[in-house]
């Protein structure tokens, strides 16, 4: 019976249809496969080399005796003879290995001597006949055995100016001695081989071996390393070929290294900024603990509901911009969707709360799609957040409007308020986590803007902090943001403003 801890080590389906290849086994297999593959072909080149070479001295001795032979054959009176001696022609015939033949045929292919049953060559065409003298070789066969033969032609007809007369002369031999000679070279090329090859596999053996050292000593380094250590792989010490793979693994350790970071710095904040609520919480329930008046019992619990509400926002705002910082880069898991509708929805969802700040909420923008690439709902948590934004500091009669324009260059979202404003000397301070400006006296946690960089940058959008344009009161110079939105290829071209709310 296995437990949820063995199950949990159980490999998908997916994963046991892979199969983990060996580096080592690879580089083996493409070396020594094709050195398996070439041994034979090399083998069958070199007996055909072999026989190349041994045909050569025994074809100039056949070419050396049909050339005497040849030489002896004569014309006298109109009949064919030939001046071979007994003793010479013994000697042609003498070999302790092969048989040799010749045969001697006049010009009408008669017999004149040597043995009759020597095949006579082909008949060739007039055009292609050697002249008479030159020594040809061919192939053939003789009582089913094979022969190598060299024949030639002699022209009886000493006066030039009449038609050749010609007189064929063959000599022919069987292919014992070459055989045995091609042998000879085959066993001394062969022989060798079989012992160099295991030797060469050897070599290769260990020339792998050594060659992957290094991948097997940066396994080592790294298995070495502290659980902590991020930093990284100095590339200098390892092989070229792999040095993009350090680069690449020296990249995402800094990568993790700044997650981690981002990680320790988020709960070192969230710790740090919990403390007031929760402080605040227990010092107003001990406090209502001690009362015994009805009305100091009911403020310390109105104050505790307050404390109560303020840690649920931070918590709440924690958990938004963890999960902003964790959705993918920008333009990766992004979808097509209509701005102007999501931002009149968002609107729409909080007229309620801007009635209870008397803050007049409205919106504006074009009938058509607005379309871009985005999450719909971090889209949505950032629009929560700038409203919620505008209408906190945003005095009672005060205005606050939610804009959306789309061009053919960019798709922008405005929200704009009549409230206090944000000094140019502040601007880039206020998207920092925890970060108040001093002198508010505006509850808040300091996270909604730092959501609302962080859900632009995954987005690709560009953030600006203006001045209101049209604001009503000096006093009272407002806010202007602004995100331009990259378009998607098809943009929407730009349409009348109508006003929704207002």
């Amino acid at each position: 019976m296995s437990t949820e801890a063995d199950q949990s080590w159980q490999a998908t389906p997916e994963e046991e249809g892979e199969i983990q290849h060996s580096l080592f086994g690879e580089i083996l297999d493409w070396m020594l496969a094709p050195l398996l593959l070439l041994w034979p072909m090399s083998i069958a080149i070199t007996y055909l080399v072999a026989k190349s070479i041994a045909n050569q001295p025994f074809d100039h001795a056949l070419e050396d005796s049909v050339t005497v032979l040849a030489q002896q054959v004569r014309d006298v009176n109109g009949s064919l003879v030939q001046r071979l001696p007994g003793s010479a022609r013994d000697i042609l015939r003498a070999d302790d290995i092969d048989s040799i033949y010749f045969q001697i045929l006049g010009p009408q292919g008669g017999y004149v001597d040597g043995d009759r049953d020597l095949p006579r060559p082909e008949p060739q065409a007039e055009d292609d006949a050697a002249p008479a003298g030159t020594v040809h070789f061919r192939g053939d066969n003789l009582h089913g055995t094979p022969i190598r033969v060299a024949y030639t032609y002699v022209n009886l007809e000493e006066n030039n100016e009449r038609p050749p007369r010609l007189a064929l002369v063959q000599v022919a031999e069987t292919l014992e001695k070459r055989a045995k000679l091609a042998n000879e070279i085959i066993k001394g090329v062969i022989l060798p081989q079989f012992i160099i090859l295991p030797v060469v596999l050897a070599l290769v053996w260990f020339a792998l071996s050594r060659g992957l050292l290094p991948l097997a000593e940066l396994q080592e380094r790294i298995r070495a390393r502290p659980s902590d250590d991020l930093s990284p792989i100095a590339p200098n010490q390892v092989p070229e070929e792999i040095a993009p793979l350090v680069r690449s693994l020296n990249e995402m350790l800094a990568r993790l290294a700044q997650s981690i970071d981002m990680q320790k710095r988020f709960i070192a904040d969230a710790a740090h900024q919990m403390k007031t609520p929760l402080a605040g919480m227990r010092t107003q329930s001990e406090l209502a603990l001690r009362q015994t008046d009805q009305q100091e019992i009911h403020r310390s619990l109105e104050q505790l509901a307050k404390s109560s509400e303020a840690a649920t926002r931070l918590v709440n705002q924690l958990l938004t911009l963890a999960r902003a910082e964790n959705q993918p880069q920008a333009g990766t898991a992004l979808a097509p969707l209509d701005l102007a509708e999501i931002a009149r929805n968002a609107v729409r969802d909080w007229v309620p709360a801007s009635f209870n700040h008397r803050i007049d909420l409205g919106f504006e923008g074009p009938d058509q799609h607005v379309e871009i690439d985005g999450n719909a709902v971090m889209l949505r948590e950032l629009l929560n957040n700038l409203i919620d934004n505008a209408l906190r500091y945003t005095p009672p009669e005060g205005s606050v409007t939610v804009r959306v324009r789309a061009g053919a260059e960019a798709a922008i979202l405005e929200v704009e308020d009549t409230g206090p404003g944000i000094p140019p000397a502040e601007r880039l301070h206020v998207f920092e986590r925890f970060y108040r400006i001093l002198g508010s006296n505006v509850e808040g946690s300091g996270l909604g803007l730092a959501i609302v960089r962080e859900i632009a940058q995954q987005h690709g959008a560009e953030i600006d902090i203006f001045s209101n344009p049209r604001a009503p009161q000096p006093k009272y110079p407002g806010s202007l943001f602004r995100l331009t939105f990259p378009p998607r290829p098809q943009a929407t071209p730009p349409d009348e403003e109508t006003p929704y709310f207002g």
